[in-house]
C-alpha cells in the first residue's frame, strides 16, 4: 500500500526542549479518495505553520492515500503553545475548511517522559486508547 511519510522536522522551541514537553497526535480519515488531494495540500500547509510556530518542538507526517487516512505527531514546549497553534492561522483555516469533508477524527496528547523526540509506536498505542 502506497504511503507517505514526512519525518520528524525540528520546531523553533528544539533546541531547548522541556523535561517534559507536551506531546499531541491525531489520526484523521477524510471521506472519499476524491478529499485526499486537498487534504494533503492543507496537511503539508499547517505542518509548514507547525514548524515555524513559537513552542514547536517538531511536527511528522503519516499518510496512507489509498486508505484516506493521515497522522500527525508534533511536540510542544508546553500546553499553552500547542493550543495557541490550534486556534491561528493556517491550522484554524483547515479545521474549518476540512471540517465537511472529515470522515474520522481521533486526537490525543500526553506530557512525555523525556524531551526527545516522540515516537509513532506510542502514538498509536495513545491513539488506540482514546477511541
Amino acid at each position: 500500500m502506497f504511503a507517505l511519510t514526512l519525518p520528524w522536522t525540528p520546531g523553533p522551541a528544539a533546541p531547548l526542549p522541556p523535561e517534559r514537553p507536551v506531546v499531541m497526535a491525531a489520526e484523521l480519515r477524510v471521506r472519499g479518495l476524491r478529499h485526499v488531494p486537498g487534504f494533503l495540500r492543507q496537511s503539508l500547509k499547517v505542518r509548514a505553520q507547525a514548524r515555524r510556530a513559537p513552542g514547536s518542538l517538531g511536527v511528522a507526517l503519516r499518510t496512507a492515500p489509498l486508505r484516506r487516512t493521515f497522522w500527525v505527531l508534533s511536540a510542544w514546549s508546553d500546553r499553552e503553545a500547542l493550543t495557541a497553534f490550534v486556534r491561528s492561522g493556517t491550522h484554524q483555516r483547515a479545521m474549518t475548511g476540512l471540517r465537511p469533508v472529515m470522515e474520522h477524527s481521533a486526537f490525543t496528547s500526553w506530557r512525555a517522559d523525556t524531551p526527545a523526540a516522540p515516537d509513532w509506536a506510542e502514538a498509536g498505542r495513545r491513539l488506540a486508547d482514546a477511541a
